[in-house]
Order: structure tokens, then C-alpha cells, then sequence
């Protein structure tokens, strides 16, 4: 199979989805002639034309609310929101429209619309470019949210999120967009790995929405992440030589707790790794359902590695990210109690 960066399997999502089905528009800043500030748009706009890719105005209300009302007339908006922390000024057409529109028309009306956003750090993009939002939206009865890891997943998951008849936020992760991470580095010593890209098929495929999948096999402790700290987990697996199950989530809401469930009873053990800040963030939600669901399976508290509970840190940024150290102690810590 063809391999590709996550950016390149995200535009051939699109892609495919804007050439089986013409009611799939796609608009956002700059998405247009220029691709994109990542270039995951590039092209689109010169192979379908300027009615089905288009730039919009730097209003992320106005663009949301605009998805809203053409899907409520039967379009499929793919919209793109340049940065995650621009979502804000969008958040009420999100959580106040979008989310309630099926509940509220008593489904006469559906939002299928797909709101994608860069999500994370990584870039040294500073405070307004490397949040990583994902709690204020699995809070959100209505919406899916999403965080791929990996090329192939990403394009299936999208292409899915496109198809789905109600509204699905697409969070994908900027360290991950030109190659694997090379989850190892707790600082950007080799911000990519020189693995090979991943194999992405050619044509439609999806990969369905709220199934997890079991990255790593393992038996001594789980260990749930998502995006890039998907290959921190690994990094601090194999650092620490603990026999750890890692599961990529992929998908927020809906949540496969079936998937989790199992792994924790079958290992007894459960560390969660997020990027997000702690307090609230989506660790609470898992670690929450853990100990309702797995109480008595368990031989050691559920741990928590995250981001610091302060604004973005600029200068600081490989140092609030969860690395393989800290998730490396987080997992002795865990087998040892």
C-alpha cells in the first residue's frame, strides 16, 4: 500500500469523500488557493472548484454557524478551524446548535457536519497554538470527538466522521503530521522518527467511529492514550521493559469502555496518559470509569500523566509534555504499589 504522512492521508479523506458524494464541501481560513496553513487542503480547490472548496472569512463563529445551516439543508460541511485554540469564538454555534440540532427538531433535522482543528503542541507555536481542548467537547452530549494517531487511522476516521450524520470533531495532532513521532525524545532531539510513513490504502475505507485498538499487547498494566502519546506509551514501555497493554483510544465520545473493560481486568493495572492539562482533563473521565467499572479488579489506584495545571508554557513546552520518563515512573510507580 501506498505511504503516506498524516497529512497526506487527511487531504486524500477528503479527497475521496468530496468525489463519491458532491454534497461534501469543504471550507475554512485559507483552505483554498493555499492549501492550508498545514497544506491538508492543497489541491482540493484546483480539482473541485470554488463552490465545494472555498475560503471563509477569519470568523470561526461565522464559519461553524454557516457548516450549521447548510448541513441543516442537507450539505456534509468538512470545516476547518486553523488552530484548535481559535475553536472559542465557536464554541457556542458547537455546543449550543450543532450538538442539540437532532434533539431539538425531534430529528427532523440532522448536523452532519465535521469540524476539523490542529490540536496539540510540538511546533513551538506559544499558547494560542498548542492547546489541546479535547475535554470541552466529550462534555458535549451530541458530538464525537476524535484524535487519529497514525496515517491509515486518520483517513479512515475521517472519512467515517464525513459520512456520519451528526456532528464529529476532528482533532489531529500537529507532532504527528509529517511522520511518526519518535516517542523516545522527551525533547525535540529528533522531532521525527526516520520510521517509514504509514500504509495508507488507496480509495474509500473507514475506520469506525468509538472502537478502540490495542496498539501494544501487554499484560502487567494498561495504559490508555491517544494521538501522540500513543508513542510516548511506547517510548516508556519499551524504556522501562514493563510488559504494558497499550490501548489507543481514537475515539473520545463515543468511548470504547467495552475495550478498556477488558484490558484493566485482565492486567489489574491502569495508567492514563494525556497532553491536556490535568485538572479535567479527559484522565479524569477514564480513570472515573476504571474504578466504577474494574474496582475489583484492580491491584493499584489508576495514575495520571499530563500536562501542568498552567497556561500553555512557550519556553517550556518539552517540558510539559508528558514524556517517557514521566510516564516511565508513572508505570514503576503503578507496578510497584
Amino acid at each position: 500500500m501506498p505511504r503516506r504522512t498524516m497529512i497526506e492521508a487527511i487531504r486524500d479523506a477528503m479527497d475521496v469523500s468530496m468525489a463519491r458524494d458532491e454534497r461534501v464541501i469543504v471550507f475554512g481560513e485559507d483552505v483554498g488557493f493555499f492549501g492550508g496553513v498545514f497544506r491538508c487542503t492543497q489541491g482540493l480547490q484546483a480539482k473541485y472548484g470554488k463552490s465545494r472548496c472555498f475560503d471563509a472569512p477569519i470568523s470561526e463563529a461565522g464559519i461553524v454557524g454557516s457548516a450549521i445551516g447548510m448541513a441543516a439543508y442537507g450539505l456534509k460541511p468538512c470545516v476547518e478551524v486553523q488552530f484548535a485554540d481559535y475553536v472559542y469564538p465557536a464554541y457556542d454555534q458547537i455546543v449550543s446548535e450543532a450538538a442539540r440540532l437532532r434533539y431539538r427538531s425531534n430529528g427532523d433535522f440532522t448536523c452532519p457536519i465535521v469540524v476539523r482543528m490542529p490540536t496539540g503542541g510540538g511546533i513551538f507555536g506559544g499558547q494560542t497554538h498548542s492547546q489541546s481542548p479535547e475535554a470541552l467537547f466529550t462534555h458535549v452530549s451530541g458530538l464525537k470527538v476524535v484524535v487519529p494517531s497514525n496515517p491509515h487511522d486518520a483517513k479512515g476516521l475521517l472519512i467515517a466522521a464525513i459520512e456520519d450524520p451528526d456532528p464529529v470533531i476532528f482533532l489531529e495532532p500537529k507532532r504527528l503530521y509529517n511522520g511518526p513521532f519518535d516517542g523516545h525524545h522527551d525533547r525535540p532531539v529528533t522531532p521525527w522518527s526516520k520510521h517509514e510513513l504509514g500504509e495508507v490504502a488507496d480509495g474509500h475505507y473507514t475506520v469506525p467511529l468509538g472502537k478502540a485498538v490495542i496498539r501494544r499487547p501487554g499484560a502487567a498494566v494498561t495504559v490508555l492514550a491517544y494521538g501522540t502519546m500513543v508513542y510516548v506509551a511506547e517510548a516508556a514501555a519499551a524504556e522501562t521493559g514493563i510488559d504494558a497493554e497499550i490501548i489507543d483510544l481514537r475515539t473520545l465520545l463515543p468511548l470504547d469502555l467495552d475495550a478498556i473493560v477488558a484490558s484493566v481486568k485482565k492486567t489489574g493495572r491502569c495508567v492514563v496518559v494525556h497532553e491536556a492539562t490535568l485538572t479535567s482533563g479527559f484522565g479524569a473521565e477514564l480513570s472515573a470509569l476504571v474504578q466504577e467499572s474494574c474496582f475489583y479488579h484492580l491491584e493499584a489506584p489508576v495514575a495520571r500523566v499530563a500536562g501542568w495545571d498552567t497556561p500553555y508554557p512557550h519556553a517550556q513546552e518539552w517540558d510539559y509534555f508528558p514524556g517517557p520518563a514521566r510516564v516511565g515512573r508513572a508505570l514503576l510507580e503503578t507496578m510497584g504499589a
